[in-house]
Parts: C-alpha cells; structure tokens; sequence
C-alpha cells in the first residue's frame, strides 16, 4: 500500500523536534567536474549518520501500544537506525545483518544496546532470518523500506527539501529498496521530479520497472555500495511509484562511486559511504544527461 497524504502529514508531525532538520549546501558544479550547479542535501548528518533514522524513528513509535521489542533486517544503516529509534522509544532490539555488513555499522548497532545477529549471505537472508525471528519470538518486524510507517517517515526529507529548494529542481536520490526514494517522490510529487541512482551491481529498482512489478535480480557482492544499497528485490511501495510516476532510474559503476566518494572529500570535507554517495556519482557519471538541469543530489549515509 503507498501512504498516503494523511501518512506523511503525520510522520511530519511525529518526527518534529525528534529528527535533524539537515542543512543543504550550494556548489559550483565544475568544481567537481559538474557543468552546472548542484544542491547537496546532507542527510548524513542525520542521527545514526543516515537518512535511516527517519524512517525507523517513525515506524518504532507506531507500533502496538504495550510492544516492548522489535526486530529488523538490514545492510547496517537501518539496523543501527532501528537501534537507536528503539532507544528513544525504551523498547528493545534485535538486529539481523549479512555477515559482510560493515564493522562501523555493526558497532553502530551494538553501541545503540540492540542485539546484533550476523547472517551468511544478502540482505534476503538477513531478512528471512529477521521475519523468522520476529514470528517466533513474537516482536513486531521493523521493514526497511517497504512499509508504509518507514517510507513515511523517509518522506520528510522530501519534506524538507520542499522548503529548501526552488520548485522545478531535479532531485536525485540513492535507491537500494527504495524507501527513500518513494518517500521523498511522494513528498516532491508536482513540485520537482525524483531520479533514482542505484548501483550498477545491484539494479533493483531498475529491474522492477523493466519488468512492471518487483523481481529478484542478482546482486553483485564485489559492489562497492551493496551494504546499503544492495536489496535482491525493490519494494512494493517503490515499484508502484516509480510506475505511477514513470520514474527514472540512473546506474552508477562501482569506479564511479568511488570518485564521487573522493571529490566529496577532496573539494568539500564531506565524507560519504558508498551507498551515500552514489547518488552524486550518477549525477557526475550521467552529467551529459541532465543539460541545463538545476539538480540536487541527497548526500544519504557516512557510515563505512
């Protein structure tokens, strides 16, 4: 089900004054060897050093009144954002990732006081391993990206944006499941047009709309960004936005990312994971694609 305007008006509500309001930054464009200006938004100074934060905060203070324990499946990001969202909320969390998942992001999630259980394989086991636990212990299942509470509360940084930068700017967005790329589209929908970037390694979102509906695709575990962008099938919920709004989808090649990782810190001091950056690699690797554009790119995670 896609959330609906009432959804986000009240993740808008919920998260005030809970969440970081992040700061966008202006830049010349050729400075990083961009032929027009660019619009940062720095969404990795966000609590737990992404975007993820957001969502997790929104569906953790949804769940059932009397729940005292949730679960999640996840790359790192959302694991360590479900963490701490389960901190603020004095709930407890057990956090399932795949076994290459980043340590940064595996202390991360410790340091929060969440149970961390490493998992062989893709973020799908993880997920597998997380649905099995939380049906057995009986917890409530914290998605990642495909539930409408998370996406919701991804959509404030859409929310945000709206408030930030003129309308008719492209806003381009990194995409492993989509969460944020469906909640910042519907937050943005008729006031700026929302461009995925995904990696090349991990084309989820790409492939779905191909094919009119989510399906598996095989995930490269050599890419450099799969940790965080690396979901096997895109979300249910991004799908269906991404074909209502015939979205489009730019792919980022793993030297590419790794570029775009160094211009962010040679020229501007920000340092970004690879899944946080990939969204500025599109926007540089597809530059001659977006002539004239007034673009701006979300900075989405630090954490690697």
């Amino acid at each position: 089900m896609i959330p609906t305007d009432e959804d986000l008006a009240q993740a808008r509500v919920r998260l005030r004054d809970r969440v970081r309001r992040t700061p966008i930054l202006h830049i010349d464009g050729r400075d990083v060897g961009f032929p027009g200006a660019l619009t940062l938004k720095l969404e990795q100074l966000q609590h737990t050093g992404s975007f993820k934060a957001r969502g997790a905060l929104n569906a953790v203070l949804t769940i059932p009144a009397g729940a005292t324990s949730v679960t999640a499946a996840s790359g790192g990001n959302h694991g360590a954002a479900v963490a701490w969202a389960a901190h603020q909320a004095g709930v407890h969390a057990t956090i399932f990732v795949p076994s290459f998942s980043p340590q940064v992001k595996q202390d991360a999630i410790r340091r929060y006081g969440a149970d961390l259980h490493l998992v062989d394989g893709f973020y799908a086991d993880a997920l597998q391993a997380s649905r099995q636990y939380a049906a057995d212990h009986e917890v409530v299942h914290v998605d990642a990206y495909d539930e409408v509470a998370t996406v919701a509360g991804q959509s404030t940084v859409g929310s945000e944006l709206a408030e930030q930068i003129p309308v008719g700017d492209v806003v381009i967005v990194g995409c492993g499941g989509g969460g944020l790329f469906a909640g910042v589209s519907l937050a943005l929908r008729g006031r700026n047009k929302v461009i995925a970037a995904e990696p090349e390694t991990a084309p989820s979102l790409a492939s779905a709309i191909a094919a009119g509906r989510p399906v598996d695709i095989d995930v490269d575990r050599t890419g450099v960004a799969v940790d965080s962008l690396g979901a096997r099938r895109a979300g249910a919920i991004a799908t269906a936005v991404a074909l209502d709004q015939r979205s489009q989808v730019l792919l980022a090649p793993d030297q590419a990312i790794r570029r775009a990782q160094r211009q962010l810190w040679d020229n501007l001091r920000i340092a970004a994971e690879p899944g946080g950056a990939t969204a500025f690699a599109a926007a540089l690797h597809h530059a001659r694609d977006l002539p004239g554009e007034r673009i701006t790119v979300l900075i989405s995670g630090a954490n690697s």
